[in-house]
Order: structure tokens, then sequence, then C-alpha cells
């Protein structure tokens, strides 16, 4: 408990707005970060909404953006952003825009935007606060910090290189005085990294790269200086934290080249691997990779769910992933140690497990000339939106996706650059399953119908209740122990990033985006 209560001395004034104890809370009245709290559960506490009563809950308001002439278009409009909500106010962001809106009512409080530089505008997760203080990247690689009460700049720094294609769509996270910011990147061969900002001032406090150096640790994965200085590893999607340990978890992306392996032979570390990273250093304490030397674009930038659960009749400290490969992974946090390895889809690219529980790729199934048949596609069994825990059901709830592609190797030189392949999807059925955290059995599945990719975030609460939505437009109410649908509302388009709850006045919101608009759900007044 050190860190937890050097955290907590180390709160900041009573006078600003967010209060650092509500990051190491399961949210209730405050959804303080892209997942809620530390865990990445994406669970809440919040009951006023339950199995009985779900089927009365109704639309309380919508708020719908306006980015202006040219302000986005394409994916660039959609809201992506889990917001967070901190004394009665919703913060949220997308590329190059950020707002506050009452969250009570919609109503909209303040409106940011910032002129781009370029950048691929693919959307944003959202912000970081700290005090006063929020904090998100743009797609041209900067991250700017707002004043939380009038939305007015701080500073804007930038983070990575626009010109080497990097670009930037993490929520930060704030780690007492770290804020921790990642980078993506795809069309160039660039190496990926992890920093950790200050909040005064935005300068660099530490430098974790996803790719070693010669003379490194994980430098023998590599053939060659230049493979590792070019070999990706992005670090796109925000981690969790376990603030006894002082842990900082994390997955990282894909190698580069994409999907042609021949000029980085070996297993690419620290690409394609879920990280621990101390909080303070960003020293690295360890890691274990889902899928070494990775040719089919399977990042895993999936959330490490952190559980507190029970294995063998003992309480461990536990860390899930549902990972884009098709496995599912129960490590040990502390050490990192496997203790589940199993598909949670058909796979086919394997040919079994080694000791340390990794799969041990099928060089067969790699990307061919004339094409290579692999299951899953490159969208993976699941991808970057959050999945959910529920500690009152032991299930992960998570969006997956069985599929089947056709894989070819379109860049056959010895030194392959940017993507050197590509796959052609021939079939595919989205569904979302709940997975026994213990031992990786899918304990139900409602499965989608027709050849939809369906993959919105997830949200599991106490009120029994998972929330998240479908190919079709749908926002769904589901009976987390059974998976029965029991409440759904048809929006404008389909759900594009991960429910939240918050508690407000007395009453419970479920707020989810689909496409440029956000919708705040609650009880009649009448079932409150």
């Amino acid at each position: 408990m050190k860190h937890a209560l050097l955290f907590l001395a180390a709160a900041i004034a009573p006078a600003q707005i967010l209060d650092p104890a509500k990051l190491l809370q399961p949210p209730t009245d405050t959804w303080a970060t892209y997942n809620g709290d530390y865990s990445g559960r994406r669970f809440s506490p919040l009951k006023q909404i339950h199995t009985k009563n779900v089927a009365a809950m109704t639309l309380a308001w919508t708020y719908r953006i306006n980015t202006g002439p040219g302000g986005g278009g394409g994916f660039g409009s959609s809201i992506k952003a889990t917001p967070i909500v901190v004394k009665g106010v919703m913060y949220f962001a997308t590329p190059d825009h950020a707002w506050a809106i009452d969250a009570r009512n919609g109503r909209e409080l303040w409106h940011y935007t910032t002129p781009t530089k370029g950048g691929i505008h693919i959307g944003n997760r959202g912000f970081g606060m700290y005090g006063d203080w929020l904090y998100f990247e743009t797609p041209d690689n900067h991250l700017v910090s707002l004043n939380a009460r009038d939305g007015k700049e701080r500073w804007k720094i930038e983070i990575a290189d626009v010109k080497q294609e990097y670009f930037s769509t993490p929520a930060p996270v704030v780690i007492r005085n770290h804020v921790i910011v990642g980078v993506g990147g795809d069309s160039l061969d660039v190496p990926g990294y992890l920093e950790s900002r200050d909040p005064e001032t935005g300068a660099v406090k530490w430098r974790w790269n996803t790719t070693p150096r010669p003379g490194e640790p994980g430098a023998e994965t590599w053939p060659n200086k230049d493979a590792m200085e070019h070999g990706g590893g992005m670090t796109r999607m925000p981690g969790t934290y376990d603030p006894e340990l002082n842990l900082y978890y994390l997955g990282t992306g894909n190698p580069n080249p994409v999907m042609a392996g021949q000029g980085r032979m070996g297993d690419n570390l620290w690409t394609c691997s879920i990280v621990a990273l101390n909080a303070d250093t960003g020293k690295m304490v360890w890691y274990f990779q889902p899928s070494p030397h990775d040719t089919h674009d399977w990042d895993a930038v999936q959330t490490p769910v952190l559980i507190d659960g029970v294995i063998d009749g003992k309480p461990r400290k536990l860390l899930a992933q549902a990972s884009r490969n098709g496995y599912y992974f129960l490590l040990d946090r502390v050490t990192g140690k496997r203790l589940v390895t199993k598909p949670f889809i058909p796979v086919n690219w394997t040919k079994g497990i080694d000791a340390k529980g990794q799969p041990i790729p099928d060089p067969k199934k790699e990307p061919q000339p004339d094409g290579s048949l692999v299951a899953p596609s490159s969208n993976g069994g699941t991808n970057w939106p959050p999945p959910s825990f529920s500690p009152d059901t032991g299930l992960l709830y998570v969006q997956t996706q069985s599929s089947w592609s056709i894989y070819y190797l379109t860049d056959t030189e010895g030194k392959p650059q940017g993507w050197g392949g590509r796959d052609q999807m021939l079939t595919a059925r989205s569904a979302l399953k709940a997975i026994d955290y213990r031992t990786g059995d899918v304990k139900w599945s409602h499965e989608y119908p027709g050849r939809g990719f369906g993959m919105p975030g997830v949200l599991s609460t106490a009120g029994g209740l998972v929330f998240t939505g479908d190919p079709s437009g749908n926002f769904i109410a589901y009976d987390a122990a059974a998976g029965k649908p029991l409440w759904h509302s048809r929006l404008t388009t389909a759900v594009s990033n991960g429910p939240m709850t918050y508690e407000m006045d007395g009453r419970q919101y479920v707020v989810v985006a689909a496409g440029d608009t956000l919708y705040g759900f609650a009880m009649m007044a009448s079932w409150k």
C-alpha cells in the first residue's frame, strides 16, 4: 500500500477539480480516466439501473458535436473517446477538438479547437486529468494541456514528428505527477515509445522504447540494428496501473514492416507484448509476448485488465487480456508468469504453446505471394475497443469476431518496407462473449446476425448488467450472468466508443457515443 498512501498524501489542493483518490476507486459519481479507474475493468458498483428495471431506461439527453467547416469528417468526426466525468462536468475529445458539457443535461460549457499540421485523423481516445488540468493528444502529435474550468490552452508540446507519419490517439494516463503518453503509426517503419511528461510543464520525465537498441535485453530477437530502429511497436492505447506494486501495464503494437517478416527474423521484442513498467522510472519489470514475430497485424494493445482473484484457492494479483490474435491470456501481474492460454475464437496460425505459455507461430501461415488461409483476419479476434470485467460474475466481457482471411505477401524483397502484405477477408461473424477469467472458458456468447464487424467497447455494473452495441446500430443491455438481452435502443449509427456510467443528483446515467453524438440514458422519474 506504500505507493497508494504516497499518492493520497500528495493529493492536490481541495480547491482543484479532481481528487486523485477517485482514480483508486471503482467509478460512481466520478469517471476519472479512460477506463473509469486504474484497473481497466470498466465495472461500476452503481445499481440504480438493474436487471429488473432496465426495461424502463429512457433517453435523458443528447449532444451532437459540431467541429465547424472542414473540422473532421470521416473517422475524425466519430466519437471514439470514453468521456470522463468529474464534479458534474463531462469532458471528451475528437481529433483536434475538445468539449466540456453538463453531465446532467448535455449542455455545452466550452469547446476547444486547435489548428492541425496534418496527421491521420482516425480517432481520439480522450482525456487524462490532473487537478484542474486536462491533457489530450492530437493527430499531428502534440500533447495539449487545457484548463478544465474554461477550456483555455495552457500549453501545447510536440511529442512525435508528423513528418515521419506518427499520429497520436491515446488518452493520457495520469499517475501522481506523471502524464503518460503514447504514439501510433504504421505507414513508415518508425520505432514506438512511451513517455512520462511533467503535468506542470510537459517536459519529458522518462521514455521507454518498445524496441531495444544493440546490446540491450531483447536485441537478440532482432537480426540487426536497422531492424530494431525501424521496428514499430506503437503505444496507441492507454494502459492500467497497480498502485501497490507501482507498475504500469501496457500492450504494445505490432512490428514493422507490417505483414512482411523476412527482414526482421526473430521474436521482435518488445512488440506485440504485455509489459509491466515502473511508473516512476519507466524501467521494464517483466514482459509477456502474445504474438512472437507477428506477420498478421495482430497488435497486443488490447486492455490489460487487472483482477484481484483466486487461483487454486489462493488470492492472486492477476492480469487478463483477450488479445487480437484470438487467444485469452491470464498472467500473474506481480511476476508476469502465465497461468492460462486459451483461444476464444477459432484460430489456425499456431503449432502449439511453448513452455512460457506463448503461442508458437506456424511459418506456413505467414503471408505468401499466392496467399495463405488464416484465422483470424487482420481485424483480429477482438480489437482496440475496451472489454469489461465484473467481479460479481467473474466474467470478462469481450466483443469478438470469428473470421478467415487469405493473407498475401506483396513485398518479397529481403528488406521490405511499410505495408509488405495485405489480407482479404472471406467470412466473419461477430459476437459478445463472456469469458471465465480463471479458465478462459466462454460461459456465454451472443452472436450478432449477418456478416457484421461490430466491436464497440463494453461496460458492466453491479446492477447485473452489461452495456454495449451491435453492428446494426443498437445500444443493448444484457443480463451479465446469462447473456440475455434485456433492453435496447436504436441509435443513428453503430456505437463508436466504450459506454460509461455515473451518478449525479441521485440519478444514474449511462452514456454512449454513436458517430458524432453522445446519448445519455437514465431511468424514467417514476422508476428511480
